[in-house]
């Protein structure tokens, strides 16, 4: 680990100004700090915000619910507004992590994680997500694990988070506080497709701090859940995931929400999904038709190419679970 000053702030003045100086942001540190042990990343200042007021979860006025930055995932998890409201979020974080890293972890870390790429974690490898230029070495290596949708000549690394993916598939809102003031961004803006700038993942400028996390108000009732398939059950990232959110009524499917993870570079919301939803009366052949659209545009790698099958079986199953439920 390279050497780095430390510094804990009381209040969101001092942060941003230790922010706009250069000093990286922590608060659980579940996945900066393993970074910096691997030498992955380097900061030269750590700016300790876990003492700022971020740990509230409210209702909106309009009917939504405001995450607070620093609540911690378990806290989310448990909250009883976010389990009865969005299950969805609840579900996703419980999938996430071990009981340990879920007390640590926070909302806003957990946005702003790192892909879990082996070669973005290995030194020693092309990586222009860590070094850019230097190439990527996963498109013609081991990338099973790896994105089929959202990728670029120069990035193949799926993002890790699942709770974003439900994020993503509630259309939730980023709040960011920096040196200009606030400004809030749509979750879709927030997260960044690789391009040719693949380590450039968020639009987040310098010294700004996330706030909290705001998913809008939707139709009642609504039913939702998260479905995350992995190699083993227990804390694995995800090959495929599943965030169905479904409002019906009077038979018929009024709002969907749908998104999948462990095949995007970043969370991916599935519009051809919702669209084929909205208007229809739940039925089998309904989920079929509407699944097989998720894996549209997906641009599978030598040994991935068993996800865009699964990807569709995935959404699948989670959008009859969840409509059986509805």
């Amino acid at each position: 680990m390279h050497p780095f000053s430390y510094t804990r702030v009381s209040d969101t003045r001092e942060a941003l100004a230790a922010g706009s100086r250069g000093g990286r942001y922590i608060a659980g540190g579940t996945t900066l700090v393993d970074l910096m042990r691997e030498t992955v990343e380097r900061p030269e200042a750590l700016v300790d915000i876990s003492g700022l007021p971020l740990r509230e979860v409210s209702a909106t006025e309009r009917g939504g619910l405001r995450i607070g930055a620093l609540v911690t995932m378990s806290q989310a998890a448990a909250d009883r507004k976010v389990r009865t409201l969005y299950p969805v979020v609840s579900e996703a974080l419980e999938l996430s992590a071990s009981a340990q890293l879920r007390n640590m972890a926070t909302i806003g870390g957990n946005i702003m994680q790192r892909t879990r790429c082996t070669y973005f974690r290995d030194v020693t490898a092309d990586c222009n997500k860590r070094d850019p230029g230097s190439g990527c070495a996963a498109r013609d290596g081991f990338n099973r694990m790896h994105a089929i949708l959202g990728t670029s000549d120069s990035c193949v690394a799926t993002h890790p988070s699942d709770v974003a993916v439900a994020f993503a598939a509630l259309e939730a809102q980023v709040h960011l506080l920096g040196p200009d003031g606030e400004r809030t961004l749509p979750f879709a803006d927030f997260l960044l497709r690789p391009g040719n700038t693949p380590n450039r993942e968020q639009a987040i400028r310098q010294g700004e701090l996330i706030t909290a996390v705001e998913i809008p108000a939707l139709p009642r009732p609504l039913r939702s859940g998260y479905l995350k398939v992995r190699d083993r059950q227990s804390y694995e990232f995800a090959l495929t995931s599943a965030a169905v959110a479904l409002h019906i009524s009077g038979g018929v499917i009024r709002e969907a929400k749908v998104a999948a993870g462990g095949v995007g570079t970043v969370p991916w919301k599935l519009p051809a999904v919702e669209q084929h939803l909205i208007g229809e009366r739940p039925s089998e052949s309904l989920w079929a038709a509407a699944a097989a659209k998720a894996a549209d545009g997906a641009r599978p790698l030598q040994h991935n190419r068993f996800k865009p099958q699964l990807l569709n079986r995935t959404v699948e199953r989670q959008l009859r679970i969840v409509g059986e439920n509805s």
